[in-house]
């Protein structure tokens, strides 16, 4: 963990070091939220958009705003501790702060937390299982970054001793939802379709970006409801995230698939208006 760097509430602290309260509420029920944002040769990419979507993670928990300014402050001192790395992952979390050991609430100051590593970077396809468990639309927190990340974890570790690279979720009505760390999105007859964000899948930074992009180009896209077993049968499925960018998926459950004309185009697109500007 030395190369990975750490800001607690206004200092640089060693990764190993306690520098967070055992009582903090984000530790005793996880009551916070995080942002990840990769990095490029030092660059982070999309920090302003990944700022206002905890603002309404934030808001969506009951928690107060934190000011922009105030984790801009930890995510150059992150950046700026040591050699740019060529890829890398970024993250911020804010918890609740002090709190008891139960749901409730103390009237604290938030617990900020930046820290900065090296990522390895994706391969250039994924494969995915769709697993028993499903994401609850109706939830207090669908649709909102969490620290409370249970569920993922043991939908990721199915999924990779499965030999798969990510996990997928369907929701209480049986559609299609999301995966553990990306969104997804299928092509049907050269049209692309994703879940909208009232399956309870997370507004996803990357999926924003690529539905954006792809209408600027002329490409079709539709947010709408899908059956679970759509996987089954799409012509062309790919993952998003913030690591991820747009990544074909080339084996669904047991189907295998190729990376189509549509998920190219999309991941040549994403390139294109990377390069153009780091914070879009």
């Amino acid at each position: 963990m030395s190369d990975v760097r750490v800001w607690v509430n206004g200092r640089l602290v060693a990764a190993e070091a306690p520098s967070i309260a055992a009582v903090d509420h984000g530790v005793t029920v996880g009551d916070g939220a995080f942002e990840t944002c990769k990095v490029i040769h030092g660059r982070p990419f999309a920090v302003t958009r990944h700022l206002h979507r905890m603002d309404r993670t934030l808001a969506g928990l009951g928690l107060g705003p934190v000011p922009h300014e105030r984790l801009r402050e930890g995510i150059e001192a992150v950046l700026g501790a040591g050699a740019p790395l060529a890829f890398g992952r970024l993250r911020w979390t804010v918890t609740g702060g002090l709190g008891p050991l139960g749901s409730d609430r103390l009237q604290s100051e938030p617990t900020l937390v930046v820290t900065h590593g090296p990522a390895t970077p994706p391969p250039p396809t994924v494969s995915v299982v769709t697993v028993p468990w499903v994401r609850n639309e109706r939830a207090a927190t669908a649709g909102l970054k969490t620290t409370s990340y249970a569920d993922n974890v043991v939908a990721l570790a199915r999924a990779q001793q499965s030999g798969a690279t990510e996990a997928i979720f369907g929701n209480t009505r049986g559609e299609l939802c999301e995966g553990t760390g990306s969104n997804v999105f299928v092509v049907i007859d050269g049209v692309v379709r994703t879940p909208p964000l009232d399956s309870g899948c997370l507004a996803g930074i990357s999926r924003e970006l690529v539905i954006e992009w792809a209408r600027d180009a002329g490409l079709p896209v539709l947010e709408e409801a899908l059956p679970l077993d759509i996987l089954a049968s799409a012509d062309e499925v790919f993952l998003t995230s913030s690591l991820k960018d747009v990544r074909p998926v080339t084996r669904a459950d047991e189907r295998d698939l190729d990376a189509g004309p549509v998920t190219r185009r999309l991941a040549e697109l994403w390139r294109e208006r990377e390069a153009q500007d780091l914070d879009p």
